[in-house]
């Protein structure tokens, strides 16, 4: 079901053109503060990927991708959903070593995705992936490349604010970041549902890495879905910021360390996805081809909602919307680009 919320009083701090002209440098500068704070280099990316590879990303397992027929190369290809598997494989590709890694401009379409404020069929974001040695596979590590991440968020955002002073009236972003494990939000409330949980903790701590995210927990629920091929459970997280206009946690990031051949060969187990080990991405991954890797994704759409405290993404990316969302923002006087 489709949703749009329209906060009391707000209007966009910029014009339409101000608003195209900082997604530009938002882009730009956040991409540049990203490799240097993860050492990291650009490369190109697929837009489609053969569906007999196994590389595409399956989210939470429901979601259909967009697939269509190849005549001239005898081929079933599918839209990326995002590229967590397709990253791994361009590292061994590229021969990449620790320490070094790759990030990219990925656009994917999400057919069954939802319409709401945060949510559109439409993903752009930058997908980044990371050689890294065994010994750093442990939560220390994992926290480290979140501070990176968020000093590059906070420098990006110093950057726009001095160009565009109309930004300035809106809440800064906050540094200190809050690690918790899915877990110990359960524990700290038991009553809620994993989003009423999210958001009664983020809306104490702004700046909030929600970590261990996938399997079950003592309740025997999961606090939200996760492949099991890329992340490893117990190492990834969500990076989660305060939206001050919608009043609520929303998700900037999604990363994690990523499975090696045990944790692969276990939670494909435990997700009843065995029929997947004869693929070749996941035959890299169990036969030790593949190397071991951290990384992510990271919304550009909403890094520039963040850092321009926007109420709605069609705000700051084109895409398709229902006729009640565009109804209502233009009664509101919010324009969907």
């Amino acid at each position: 079901m489709n949703t749009v919320t329209i906060p009391q009083g707000y209007r966009p701090a910029l014009t339409p053109y101000e608003t195209q002209q900082a997604i530009s440098m938002i882009k730009r500068i956040f991409a540049d503060m990203l490799a240097g704070q993860l050492n990291l280099r650009r490369v190109s990316a697929p837009l489609f990927v053969d569906a007999a590879t196994g590389l595409n990303d399956d989210l939470n397992g429901v979601e259909r991708p967009v697939d269509f027929d190849i005549p001239a190369a005898c081929a079933e290809a599918e839209v990326v959903q995002s590229l967590a598997k397709w990253k791994r494989q361009a590292l061994y590709d590229y021969d990449f070593h620790v320490g070094n890694g790759l990030y990219t401009d990925m656009n994917a379409i999400r057919r069954d995705e939802e319409l709401d404020n945060l949510h559109s069929i439409y993903v752009d974001q930058w997908d980044w992936e990371k050689v890294i040695t065994r010994e750093q596979r442990n939560l220390d590590f994992l926290k480290d490349t979140v501070r990176g991440i968020v000093e590059a968020v906070i420098s990006t955002e110093k950057t726009i604010r001095s160009l565009f002073p109309a930004l300035n009236s809106h809440p800064a972003t906050e540094r200190d970041i809050a690690f918790i494990t899915t877990q110990e939000l359960e524990d700290l409330y038991p009553g809620l549902s994993p989003k009423e949980r999210e958001n009664a903790f983020v809306r104490e701590h702004h700046t909030t890495f929600l970590m261990k995210i996938g399997g079950k927990l003592r309740s025997g629920q999961r606090h939200d879905g996760r492949a099991p091929d890329y992340d490893d459970w117990s190492l990834n997280g969500d990076l989660l910021f305060w939206n001050y206009p919608l009043d609520q946690a929303y998700e900037l990031s999604s990363m994690g360390i990523r499975v090696d051949a045990q944790t692969m060969d276990r939670q494909l187990t435990e997700a009843g996805c065995d029929h997947r080990r004869n693929l070749p991405f996941h035959q890299g991954v169990l036969g030790d081809v593949l190397p071991l890797s951290i990384g992510g994704g990271i919304g550009q759409s909403r890094l520039c909602m963040l850092l321009m405290g926007s109420a709605h993404i069609g705000e700051v990316q084109a895409s398709i919307w229902d006729a009640e969302t565009k109804r209502a923002c233009k009664e509101a006087g919010i324009p969907l680009l």
